[in-house]
């Protein structure tokens, strides 16, 4: 049964879904278009996908034939002889959500408002290249973890939407972790964590920097955030995989020091003092 908790934040949502958006959420949204667009009709952005889970699927190989090889920064000590497991984010990861992004555009608000209608219609796409190498992954003996920050009140539209579109979706164990799900917060850390107490984790797969890192590292400003790719420069294309999102994601909010900003022409100020010409 959802708790008083859940089922309260689901009539808020509701509501804020019935309220016509702002002015600032049409311009908002109306600037991202471009981003939509190109995920969802250029040829580049599937190539690129596929480009990225082929060769994660070459990682793959090497990494089941190295047992001292581990992905996550959260693997201790004692995991060569732990079964092998590979993490990947969900949205914008393996499923694809353009088609939210377009009706927040179309209709003129944002995020959150008619996101969990939109999960629970349990339709998002896949994303270009996924599904061939979760069931090669899965074919190779390994544990296929999916860590989102979608909240845990969605969890049953999600495991139904993943397994809808024939991916690996283990029943032994619990494979999908949940944000607000036994406290979990939106720093992966401690799900990770998890995870590495009983497997060893060959791969991590995400869209944002957060799905590799801590929350507490990643939330910097853009210009601190940068130089976090080159810290991990040797993990890029060998253990981490990154899926490219232009339409959103914490490298935004980074270009607004992490703080929202007071209006979109702010916003929009910040973003042109933010170019490099």
């Amino acid at each position: 049964m959802k708790s008083l908790r859940h089922i309260f934040l689901i009539l808020i949502i509701s509501i804020s879904n019935n309220i016509n958006g702002s002015e600032d959420d049409k311009s908002f949204q109306e600037q991202s278009m471009l981003a939509v667009l190109y995920s969802q009709t250029s040829a580049e952005f599937s190539a690129n996908n596929i480009q990225t889970y082929n060769n994660a699927r070459l990682a793959l190989d090497s990494a089941l034939l190295d047992k001292s090889w581990s992905a996550a920064l959260e693997q201790k000590d004692n995991y060569k002889n732990k079964m092998p497991a590979i993490i990947l984010d969900v949205d914008e990861t393996v499923l694809d959500n353009s088609a939210f992004q377009a009706r927040t555009i179309l209709e003129g608000i944002s995020y959150p408002n008619g996101w969990v209608e939109f999960v629970n219609e349990e339709n998002s796409e896949l994303v270009s290249g996924v599904k061939e190498f979760l069931l090669y992954a899965k074919d190779k003996g390994v544990k296929v973890f999916y860590v989102t920050n979608r909240i845990h009140i969605l969890e049953e539209a999600t495991k139904n939407n993943l397994k809808a579109l024939g991916l690996p979706f283990d029943e032994d164990i619990d494979v999908l972790l949940m944000r607000d799900e036994n406290g979990w917060t939106r720093d992966k850390t401690s799900r990770r964590n998890l995870v590495a107490k009983d497997y060893r984790i060959l791969l991590l797969v995400g869209d944002q920097l957060t799905d590799f890192i801590s929350s507490e590292e990643s939330y910097v400003l853009h210009s601190e955030r940068k130089k976090l790719a080159d810290k991990y420069s040797s993990f890029w294309g060998t253990k981490w995989f990154v899926i490219t999102n232009p339409m959103y994601g914490r490298w935004e909010y980074s270009i607004y020091d992490n703080k929202t900003p007071e209006s979109e022409a702010k916003a929009e100020e910040i973003r042109k003092d933010s170019l490099r010409p």
